[in-house]
């Protein structure tokens, strides 16, 4: 149960950027109109089979410093293009502010995929006698969050968080500590990857789980997910804070849930996710009855689709047949480390508009997956509470709870 007299924490900006939008109002716009991002590959796809994915159409990265933008790989220029959109978001006064009380957490799933590619072609294509000298600080999985924190100035805790396709949301629930433990006043949070890269495509083409032709989660003929690249990052603080400064507030993080399923390395049980979801409603004190809107991890593959309805089945019960579903990567494709973070873009944008972004896609019920997933259409539902599920390989499991503020 939530702890009376704690720490509340509101999320007070959001940004991001990803293949169905340059910014968190175009992203939201997309979601609500059912707009797929998910598209034939534009670059050189050598011999890859697969011919599709979530890219980025343009990257305005004029904002950063040219020198700083030299060791930064794609990630990171996403992560900080996002924070500063965020930041400017949440009207942040950063000169005014105490920024030793002001930290970065970024959640990445790979790594700056980019830089690798470059260095195998440099020394084994193209025959050079060594890599860029900025391959290690532009690839490494914690360069996000520290060019985060070179981009803002900030000088609190910054760190990077990797868990596969839930690292997001852990980045979420480890800022929320952060604030709670009195570390610092404000977190910019979120997460970013950038898998639209032959060899990281290369490597999920030999696992056979990418889709041939879309993104279809909960169909009956959904065949995989589709990768696309995304980075999405938000400013939360304790309601105090916010306060004090007269910040907008979007909504509010009520409760955080996370668990393992120590069975697999790929194969996902249904008593992990529900073990999260269950500890995330107890760590926000909230009833099964009193949330309206889950954005699923809902990938589109087979087992997952399917153990997911399992497990929000076994924790809500009847109450499962009154809640709203949607897994929004039916639009802008599995941004794997970056997941969580656009999906808490969902979350919030639901809660403040009353609008369920649709499942787009569906085509046929599958009887297993017989949730209300909002399909193709958006629509309008008052909502006071919204899960995020974020469910990884290796059993990582992490489920934030938001709520309206008031």
């Amino acid at each position: 149960m939530a702890e009376v007299g704690r720490k509340r924490i509101v999320i007070t900006g959001v940004g991001g950027l990803c293949a169905i939008g340059a910014n968190a109002d175009e992203i939201w716009d997309s979601m609500r109109n059912g707009r797929c991002g998910l598209k034939p590959l534009t670059f050189d796809r050598r011999d890859l089979k697969v011919n599709i994915g979530g890219e980025i159409p343009v990257i305005d990265d004029s904002s950063i410093d040219a020198r700083q933008r030299m060791t930064m790989g794609r990630f990171s220029v996403l992560s900080s293009l996002a924070a500063k959109e965020a930041a400017a978001h949440a009207k942040l006064d950063l000169v005014a502010l105490d920024r030793q009380r002001i930290g970065a957490i970024v959640g990445v799933a790979v790594w700056g995929a980019d830089a690798v590619d470059e260095s195998y072609r440099d020394v084994f294509l193209e025959g050079k006698k060594r890599a860029n000298i900025f391959t290690v600080p532009r690839a490494m999985p914690g360069a996000a969050a520290a060019q985060v924190s070179i981009t803002l100035g900030l000088k609190g805790p910054v760190f990077g968080v990797s868990s596969a396709c839930a690292s997001s949301n852990h980045a979420i629930c480890a800022a929320v500590d952060q604030i709670r433990l009195g570390r610092a006043d404000v977190m910019l949070v979120g997460g970013a990857d950038t898998p639209m890269q032959y060899g990281i495509l290369k490597a999920w083409e030999a696992m056979r789980v990418l889709a041939r032709d879309g993104c279809r989660p909960f169909s009956d003929d959904r065949d995989g997910l589709v990768l696309a690249d995304g980075a999405g990052m938000a400013v939360i603080e304790s309601l105090e804070h916010a306060r004090a400064r007269g910040a907008p507030i979007l909504a509010e993080i009520i409760g955080c849930g996370m668990s393992a399923d120590a069975n697999d390395i790929v194969s996902p049980t249904v008593e992990g996710p529900a073990a999260a979801i269950q500890a995330c409603l107890h760590d926000a004190g909230i009833s099964v009855e009193a949330v309206d809107y889950i954005n699923a991890h809902g990938t589109a593959t087979r087992a997952n689709d399917r153990i997911e309805t399992q497990a929000i089945r076994s924790v809500f019960g009847r109450h499962a047949d009154r809640l709203s579903i949607s897994s929004t990567k039916s639009m802008h494709g599995h941004c794997l480390g970056a997941s969580g973070a656009i999906e808490l873009i969902a979350c919030v944008n639901a809660i403040q508009h009353g609008i369920v972004p649709p499942t787009i896609g569906y085509t046929k019920p599958d009887p297993e997956c017989d949730l209300d997933i909002t399909p193709n259409v958006a629509r309008d539902r008052s909502i006071s509470v919204s899960l995020s599920n974020a469910f990884a390989f290796g059993g990582m499991n992490a489920v934030v709870a938001f709520r309206k503020y008031q």
